[in-house]
């Protein structure tokens, strides 16, 4: 219900000053100027370059190369100042399910991506191995707390391992990765590492080993798999058909020629897709949308107080990693000099709701740093005046504000749903189908040029350009002056510790 009472409350938040001090922008032209058609176009040149790249534009394909070089075109015959800013990342993709079972002295198969069974892990090596399979210092049975076993964290854990086993190792205490690279140091073919036994931590899970470091298979089991391999004189079979190495892909950068260095506005909307589909709506909508925003706006001989940096992000589907390598590259000044980041990803969800970040935490708990509540407080006033209910969405670290909000730069957005299941309640405000994903092709095939909502698309993209145009032109501070604050803190402890949480 808080959610709701949040979408009812914008009817009347336009009588309501918005403690932002700053004085009201006229945004009409511009978004007159941003068409449905327009940003249409550039949703259908993106699956141009899907189709003609395997069905897919997923960082380092070539449908992502084309569509990074079709937006840098673009911006560059507009007048921009555009940049292609090559960044590595860690890269994994898993193209069959992966396969553990028991051959000997009984023949058992464990289910596959199962909380009975077993899930690859994160940045596991690829391989096809039987062998016996060895328990390493277990503690069995488990102990009265999570994390007491340091099964694998120590070289000497495995004295007297016999190379060419599969180590079967238990969760606890150091992470994942120093698990796994000791298991092959100590030569290991495959690892298992089962949950630890404690009430919450039986099921199989889904970790990660950070880094493609390790270059044997490697899978998360449920507790029962682990005690069974364990037993003693067990042979077992470890298949994971994967690819996990290094890459190099783009962020495309293209920013106003004019506007203040030290108040920059950056509109940030990721351009790749996942392995499994063209990403079209993810996140083809956003990205399209900053794109035709950022035309028209020099369409129209725009001059901005403060300078608008418009960025395409590479690898979002792999960890925010072009984002990320970004807010990494930049000096305490540069951080400094950011106002703030406005991120669009997804906005065009076919069975849509519209979300606005919860720049204050008034709805969600998870605030942004000091700034935020101002660039929602717009957002809010503008759907306010347009007499469309809107719902506050959390700062969870799944989009590319991650390492703003990390870094203490004030943050906000919009989004229109994804794999979460719309409620009836929605349903009555927004139309739909209750009891659906808001999004039914999340990060599948079919999320192509037809898997959209016009009106959705429509209205956010509108929303965008007020936004964008509004913290272009204003001359009043977003007030992000918490930068490295105790709250600014806080923001990057929450987000590493939902990381952490996958890797142990």
């Amino acid at each position: 219900m808080k959610n709701i009472r949040y979408a009812l409350l914008v009817a009347v938040a336009a009588a309501s000053p918005t403690g932002w001090g700053a004085v009201p922008i006229d945004t009409a032209t511009l978004r007159s100027a941003v068409t449905v058609e327009g940003v249409r176009s550039h949703q259908l040149a993106f699956q141009d370059f899907a189709d003609a790249n395997g069905g897919t534009r997923a960082a380092t394909t070539g449908g992502y190369d084309e569509s990074a070089t079709y937006v840098a075109q673009m911006m560059l015959d507009a007048g921009y100042d555009v940049s292609i800013e090559p960044f590595d990342f860690p890269y994994f993709e898993e193209f069959s399910p992966a396969i553990l079972e028991q051959t000997a002295p009984i023949i058992r198969v464990y289910p596959y991506a199962d909380i009975s069974g077993f899930v690859t892990m994160t940045y596991s090596g690829g391989g096809n191995v039987t062998a016996a399979a060895t328990g390493v210092d277990l503690q069995l049975p488990p102990g009265a707390d999570a994390n007491n076993s340091t099964s694998g964290c120590e070289a000497t854990d495995f004295a007297g391992f016999p190379v060419g086993n599969i180590a079967v190792i238990q969760r606890g205490s150091c992470s994942f990765q120093l698990k796994a690279l000791n298991a092959e140091n100590a030569g290991a073919v495959g690892v298992v590492i089962f949950n630890e036994g404690q009430p919450g931590r039986t099921d199989a899970f889904n970790g990660t080993l950070a880094d493609p470091v390790v270059g044997i298979p490697v899978v998360g089991a449920a507790f029962s798999v682990g005690e069974e391999l364990a037993a003693g004189g067990v042979m077992a079979k470890l298949s994971v058909d994967a690819v996990s190495e290094v890459r190099t892909t783009d962020n495309v950068i293209a920013e106003t020629m004019g506007g203040r260095d030290d108040r920059v506005v950056v509109v940030g909307a990721h351009l790749d897709s996942v392995p499994e589909g063209p990403g079209i709506q993810d996140n083809g909508s956003g990205s399209a949308a900053i794109l035709e925003i950022a035309l028209q706006m020099a369409a129209m001989g725009t001059e901005p107080r403060n300078k608008v940096r418009f960025a395409w992000w590479g690898a979002e589907e792999s960890g925010l990693q072009g984002s990320q390598a970004y807010v990494d590259g930049l000096s305490p000044r540069e951080i400094k000099n950011i106002a703030l980041n406005l991120n669009f990803d997804m906005i065009g969800s076919p069975n849509f709701v519209r979300f606005v970040y919860d720049g204050d935490g008034s709805a969600t708990e998870a605030a942004g740093p000091n700034g935020s509540s101002n660039i929602e407080q717009v957002f809010l006033d503008y759907f306010a005046a347009q007499a469309l209910p809107v719902e506050a969405t959390a700062f969870d670290g799944r989009s590319d504000y991650g390492p703003f909000i990390a870094a203490g730069i004030p943050a906000g957005g919009l989004f229109t749903g994804a794999e979460d299941i719309k409620s009836e309640e929605e349903a009555a405000l927004y139309g739909g189908t209750a009891g659906d994903q808001y999004d039914p092709c999340y990060h599948l095939a079919c999320d192509t040029y037809d898997n959209i909502s016009l009106q959705a698309l429509d209205q956010m993209s509108d929303a965008a350009a007020h936004a964008i145009y509004s913290f272009a032109m204003t001359t009043s501070s977003v007030n992000g002056t918490d930068k490295g604050s105790d709250k600014a803190k806080k923001a990057a402890e929450t987000l590493e510790y939902l990381g952490n949480k996958l890797r142990r």
